[in-house]
């Protein structure tokens, strides 16, 4: 059973996912530190300084936080239109854009090599 566990953790699927929760980590904390920092102070301008988070009704003993959570509504909706950027700009730099193939004119010697070639496969 060891060694079969040594083989799973050995396998490239394991340690790519290993790999990809740590910098998916890292690159979380940018991104929260982008939103933070950059864009909800920037959008707080816009906005003439609105807080949401301190929105709450009374209810007898409870109190209902709606605008804590509206406030992390806003904040996920930030983050995830940041992470789009990110990629999109990611995915630009790093994928070019696939060439068509080139089509070939087709000349009558051509097509008629292309016959002779159908006909010595029959």
């Amino acid at each position: 059973m060891l060694k079969e566990f040594k083989q799973f953790i050995a396998r490239g699927n394991v340690l790519d996912l290993a790999v990809g929760v740590i910098v998916g980590g890292a690159f979380s904390a940018i991104i929260t530190s982008l939103v933070n920092n950059i864009f909800t102070p920037i959008i707080g301008l816009i906005l003439g300084g609105v807080d949401f988070s301190n929105l709450s009704i009374k209810f007898k003993d409870a109190e209902i936080m709606y605008g804590a959570f509206i406030q992390s509504v806003i904040d996920f909706l930030i983050v995830a239109f940041c992470l789009f950027l990110v990629v999109k700009f990611v995915n630009k730099v790093t994928h070019k854009k696939k060439e068509e193939p080139k089509r070939i004119e087709k000349t009558p010697e051509l097509k008629t090599l292309e016959e002779i070639r159908d006909l010595l496969k029959k």
